[in-house]
């Protein structure tokens, strides 16, 4: 069986189990090992109220040497002082125990409800649980992405091979997030291992551009979460030769850490809560790129456009609204979008264009909507998704 999940790489095992977090009994506890030592890069959600999970693991990264990931699902540790301090440092010991590591060799990461407080008895029993079923199977590959999983109906994982200096090197991902993901690190949650050998600052570096170019492209709903991680660790057995400056291995590197990070994007969008489509709003002809991104986004978040891709509609006067209202610097009479490659607005005005083609672009699992500022040459995408009345039920739902 082929192993398309976190295990992938040489030197990871990982495991997940129940340990009664979630109500549902579902997956709540998951562990990822590098017995050999990893090296470790994260990012984090630039929120300004963030979980005790996101203190401790910012807190951690400052060890050389990761030996493994504790996080847990259905309860995010937000919200809950120091106590919740206390339980993230709890998790990361009893996890140290288990590996035989120190606890702050150890990250620490969760997701779920915001405001109470881990139930820590439960998740160092679940600890102590998966430890034993570490494997490097797919099987417990499957196990650890599920575990992370809240309102995701699907486990997203990704795997990359490529070739650095005549050697296989393998990067592997898995990714939890269907709500609460907006700009500056829609990640939800992100564990990505590789065998690669490179250093910290290059590795960080490289997860930091990879992220920025996919995951922080993604908004479902405009909502920036307080528990927001990405974590890559890196075994180095793939090679004994190590990356330590921009090199060409660098780049063949960092563009397959992208490429994964970018499908990984694409099934969190297709997986978010409620939707059935998904789009990409590509910005051209701004002023600056910060512009075109901002321009972008307001396409991808306005209600109104969501709610017309979900109903198959083309309707092009929402698309000019969003981006004509978001303060960015255009020119009416030069502006233009297209469906797909179909123009439907150009120069200001209206386009002759086929309705029945134009409502089969839209009606598409994926689109790309394309809008030109008229003002210059700058460029920046956004990814979305529609919004549907599950979405509502999901989210009025969600707490009980």
């Amino acid at each position: 069986m082929k192993n398309e999940t976190i295990t992938a790489p040489k030197g990871f095992l990982a495991a997940g189990v129940a340990c009664g977090i979630k109500a549902s009994g579902k997956a709540d506890i998951a562990l990822l090992s590098c017995p050999s030592g990893a090296t470790s890069g994260a990012v984090f959600t630039t929120n300004k109220v963030v979980s005790a999970a996101v203190h401790v693991c910012r807190d951690h990264l400052a060890s050389r040497t990761t030996y493994g990931v504790i996080a847990n699902s259905g309860n995010a540790n937000a919200c809950t002082g120091k106590k919740g301090l206390t339980n993230a440092k709890k998790m990361c010991t009893a996890a140290a125990r288990e590996l035989e590591a120190e606890p702050d060799q150890v990250l620490v990461a969760s997701t779920g409800i915001i405001g109470e407080q881990l139930p820590i008895q439960k998740a160092s029993a679940g600890i102590a649980q998966a430890a034993p079923q570490l494997a490097d199977t797919p099987e417990a590959g499957l196990a650890f992405a599920e575990a992370i999983m809240t309102t995701d109906t699907k486990p997203k994982q990704a795997v990359r091979k490529l070739w650095i200096s005549g050697e296989e090197t393998t990067i592997a991902g898995a990714v939890k997030g269907a709500g609460m993901i907006g700009p500056n690190m829609a990640t939800t949650l992100l564990f990505i291992t590789t065998d690669a050998a490179i250093g910290k600052p290059l590795l960080t570096s490289a997860l930091a551009e990879a992220v920025g170019n996919s995951l922080n492209k993604l908004t479902v709903d405009g909502h920036q979460s307080t528990n927001d991680t990405a974590i890559i660790l890196a075994s180095g057995l793939a090679s004994k030769h190590l990356i330590t400056g921009p090199c060409p291995r660098y780049r063949k590197f960092t563009e397959s850490l992208a490429d994964l990070c970018g499908d990984l994007a694409r099934q969190m969008a297709l997986d978010a809560e409620g939707a059935t489509r998904m789009f990409k709003v590509v910005v051209t002809g701004a002023a600056t790129r910060s512009e075109a991104g901002k321009a972008a986004r307001a396409v991808a978040d306005y209600p109104l456009v969501k709610c017309a891709v979900h109903g198959g509609d083309p309707n092009w006067g929402r698309i000019i609204c969003a981006v004509g209202s978001c303060g960015v610097e255009l020119k009416p009479e030069k502006l233009s979008c297209k469906l797909d490659d179909l123009t439907v607005f150009k120069k200001g005005t209206p386009a002759r264009f086929d309705t029945a083609q134009a409502s089969a672009i839209v009606s598409q699992t994926e689109h790309t909507i394309t809008v030109d500022l008229g003002v210059g040459q700058a460029s920046d995408f956004c990814y979305g998704c529609d919004l549907t009345a599950e979405y509502v039920h999901i989210n009025a739902d969600y707490h009980t």
